[in-house]
């Protein structure tokens, strides 16, 4: 059985490292559509609107934006983080 080519994914919001592995595929919302990013993908910079980066079709990191650089076998993925809906509004002064 043959193993899956992987490569290195790193998202980050300006608060914290939010995810750092070897993956097999990112799932990506676009501002010109969806599309897959796999192991070796041609070189490519775009920007992310609203939706959610899901790694390996298992693991889902909601989002409001970002923008995702992919080079040399590496994921790089910068993103303003979802407000999580539990968390209380701030108080209104």
């Amino acid at each position: 059985m043959a193993s899956q080519a992987t490569f290195k994914c790193v998202i980050m919001s300006p608060r914290a490292l939010i995810y750092e592995n070897e993956v097999s595929s990112v799932f990506l919302t676009g501002d010109r559509g969806e599309y897959e990013i796999l192991a070796y993908h041609y070189p490519t910079i775009g920007i992310l609107k609203k939706g959610s980066v899901v790694i390996n079709w298992k693991e889902s990191i909601p989002i409001k934006a970002g923008i995702v650089k992919f080079a040399a076998n590496e994921c790089i993925i910068l993103v303003e983080e979802e407000e999580h809906k539990n968390k209380p509004a701030p108080p209104v002064e």
